[in-house]
Parts: structure tokens; sequence; C-alpha cells
């Protein structure tokens, strides 16, 4: 099971019973079974991906506060190789960054070709957080789906893959998440009061999650809504959708010409042959 892309004429209303696992899901062990073997077939096409080298692949995380971006990542892409993952996190811009348009800093933090490039929040704060908590004006931020669209379209032209999930969890399921953060001594780092604040404007951000996807879900980068009340289907179903999309990109490895191949397999056996002769008795 995969996800379907978001409809831009009818976006997802977000409702917290979409934040459940959806039917038709394995369960159990099965489910277990299942995400293993679609972490078989992601680290089979990341080597592939890496071997061709004229593509690269962008996947975007957005969601509310505990809707487990970085469990995301450290689970779906564990089966990956390290060498060949990126990830930039987006905070709060420096003084450097604000210097510059808002898609400086995300332009320098695309993966190169042959990388899998990953963004635990992303350029979309900026028609997100820059909208629900008012730091720019209607008139600034409004004008920034177009820009962003454009920006992808280009990625995309260019050979990136983009792929953009917004991590959907229900208003009791995060509260619960936020009460183990306190109990739990090793995650008191991860508790910041100002997930109260955005928990008030709940509202708001759908709002500006349902203008998000309406105005920059497209053909060439599109979004999917994530049910992520449930760890283990919501990291199964990114790797499913995920795997879905790179087993259609038209990868090959490079191949050496016939008269190359032969050449380079008779100095690999004269090498070898020589050092056989030459070792003792």
């Amino acid at each position: 099971m995969h996800l379907d892309a978001i409809d831009p004429d009818h976006p997802s209303a977000l409702d917290d019973d979409e934040a459940a696992p959806p039917s038709g899901v394995p369960h159990g062990e099965a489910l277990r079974e299942a995400t293993a073997a679609l972490h078989e077939r992601l680290r089979e096409r990341q080597a592939l991906l890496a071997a061709d080298g004229t593509r690269a692949v962008l996947v975007v995380l957005q969601g509310r506060d505990t809707s487990g971006k970085d469990g995301t990542i450290r689970d779906v892409f564990t089966a990956t190789n390290p060498q060949g993952v990126r990830v930039a996190a987006f905070a709060a811009p420096s003084t450097l960054e604000r210097q510059h348009d808002y898609l400086w800093r995300v332009h320098a933090a695309v993966p190169p070709r042959g990388v899998i490039g990953i963004f635990n929040r992303s350029h979309y704060e900026d028609v997100l957080a820059v909208r629900v908590r008012g730091l720019a004006p209607e008139a600034v931020w409004s004008r920034r789906y177009h820009h962003i669209a454009e920006f992808e379209r280009m990625l995309v032209d260019e050979g990136t893959l983009v792929l953009k999930f917004f991590l959907h969890i229900s208003r009791d399921e995060q509260a619960e998440r936020l009460r183990k953060r306190l109990a739990q001594p090793e995650k008191h780092w991860k508790f910041d009061e100002k997930d109260l604040e955005d928990r008030l404007r709940w509202g708001a951000y759908t709002a500006a999650y349902r203008d998000a996807f309406r105005h920059t879900s497209t053909p060439w980068a599109p979004w999917y809504v994530v049910p992520a009340d449930s760890k283990k289907v919501r990291n199964y179903l990114v790797a499913a959708t995920l795997v879905r999309a790179l087993e259609r990109l038209p990868l090959e490895p490079p191949r050496l010409e016939q008269a190359r191949l032969d050449a380079l397999r008779g100095a690999l056996e004269a090498q070898l042959a020589a050092e056989a002769a030459a070792a003792p008795g």
C-alpha cells in the first residue's frame, strides 16, 4: 500500500480521524515484514541512484510538533548508506540568512545528483509559521506559493525527484506525546513551550497547510498526507511511497563498452598472474 498524492482542488480536511491508520495497512508481524521488505528495496534503489549519478531525491517532511519527523528519518532511512543521504533541518533563519531571499538557504541544502536529501521542516515554514505567527504580512507570504512551486519545478527539471510528506497527527495523540516528553527525563530537552503556543493555533495551522497543499501540490512535486498517530504505520507509508517513486525513475548504472571491459579484464588477469608468479614458494 502507498499514499496517493493530494489533489490540489480537493485538499485533505486534516480531520483527526485522518490521522488514524488507514484500512489496508498490514498489522503486527505482517507490518514488520512488509517494512523490512521496503527497506531492502530502498537500499537497492539508493545504490542504483548513486551509480546512475544523473538524479537526486529530495524528501520534504513537515508536520505539527511531535508528529515524528526525527523518528521518520531515523526509521525509514535506517537501511540506507549514510554516505548517500544528507539531512537538513531548518530552524529560525540566522542573521546572515535574513540578509538573503528566503529560498537562499534552502537552495544551498538541495542534494546533489546521486544523493537522497531530507528536509526536516523546510521552505514551507515561510508560508506556514510565518503566516500563522504573523511574521510577515499576507502580501508577502501569499506570493511565495508561486515562488515555491516554480522553485520545485526547476529542481525537477534539473533531475531532482521531489516528494513532500505532511505527517498528520490528531490533537489527542499530540497531547499524549507532549505528556510523555515531560514524563521521561531523557526527553525533557525536546519539550518547548512554543509547542503549546502552536497547539493553541491548531485551526490556523490547519488552514495554512490546506492552502499550501492547494497551491503547491503539483504533478512535478506532490504532497502526501501521512496518517501518523501510529509511528510504525507512518514509517511504513512513507517508505512505501518513497520506494514506489524511486522504482519509477529510469535509473541505469554506467556500463563499460565491450572493448574497454575486455581490456580491463585482460589487465586484471595479467596482474594477478604476475602476483602469483612473484609469490614466495
